[in-house]
């Protein structure tokens, strides 16, 4: 029996003209994003269709039209019948995950990770803080090196086995550079305008936590696996859980792993990139995947959906 996971895009996923063949293609893809727009007072589609790469790292900007973007994309597969088990996202996706099990409605979501980027963008100056994938060493050996940092560094992001995020100050970040070059690994400084999922945001994640009490939560159609803990969202807890999340690690490596150990065995990347289906092969290569960021793809994805849904 096949059983499907849903992918949702994070912020770093962005890119100028995302979600344009989409909108073009589908009505239901265009309704969103009008209705987005009206929203959020922002003008989306030109964010999205026609927007810098500078542009797209206004984190106040890049949540929501990923958001746009992955809703789209959803409202796309759930109208040709696409049927999901489970659902998880990196950081951000997981405010799609949560659209998609029905455990919040979208046209709530926009405006909430709209304010959650906003308070993530000034909880730290731009410009004083990052993130830096760093990719060949251990987890332990990351994890060591950030103790050692000159500034606050902390692992915030486990993509993969061989693949961290760090986060912190700029000055920490190039401290990081060097170390990881000394021992002949890699690293790469992410498009993000601050330092995401580290102990610096604990302030935007408190002033966010009023906001997650205000929308009207329901019970998911399936479960929404959380980052923070790798486990399903337990309802009682989905406030406090995305709260913490915006100031701590990103377990998406230990996230795909339980999903494949409780024998999901499709995924379907929802939104902008291919990244995530990058990560799961890493893990098991045998793992079937659909993405959905381009035309092709999408159509491909729904052909298979015709056989099986």
């Amino acid at each position: 029996m096949s059983k499907t996971a849903l992918l949702f895009a994070g912020q770093g996923a962005q890119y100028p003209g995302m979600g344009k063949e989409i909108y073009d293609a589908f009505s239901e893809a265009r309704e969103v994003f009008e209705r987005a727009e009206e929203i959020v007072s922002l003008p989306l589609r030109r964010i999205c269709f026609e927007g810098t790469h500078e542009e797209l790292r206004r984190t106040e900007w890049t949540q929501p039209a990923i958001l746009a973007v992955s809703v789209a994309t959803w409202q796309v597969l759930r109208a040709a019948g696409v049927q999901a088990h489970a659902a998880l996202g990196l950081s951000l996706g997981e405010y799609g995950a949560h659209v998609a099990a029905g455990t919040l409605d979208w046209q709530e979501a926009l405006p909430l990770v709209r304010l959650r980027g906003k308070l993530m963008q000034d909880a730290v100056p731009e410009g004083t803080g990052g993130m830096l994938a760093v990719l060949g060493l251990e987890d332990a050996e990351i994890e060591d090196l950030c103790t050692q940092a000159p500034e606050t560094l902390e692992a915030a992001n486990y993509n993969t086995p061989g693949q961290v995020v760090v986060a912190g100050r700029t000055a920490a970040l190039e401290w990081m550079e060097e170390r990881v070059a000394d021992r002949g690994a890699r690293s790469v400084r992410l498009s993000v305008s601050a330092p995401f999922h580290s102990s610096l945001l604990e302030p935007a994640g408190a002033a966010l936590r009023p906001a997650l009490q205000a929308v009207h939560w329901h019970t998911p159609r399936f479960p929404v696996i959380a980052n923070m803990t790798a486990r399903p969202t337990a309802m009682e807890d989905v406030v406090d859980t995305l709260a913490r999340q915006v100031y701590r690690p990103v377990r998406f490596s230990d996230s795909l792993a339980y999903l494949l150990q409780e024998g999901y065995n499709h995924f379907v990347e929802v939104g902008p990139g291919r990244a995530q289906v990058g990560f799961l092969r890493r893990l098991d290569r045998s793992a079937q995947f659909h993405t959905t960021d381009k035309l092709q793809d999408l159509t491909a994805m729904l052909d298979w959906a015709k056989e099986v849904c």
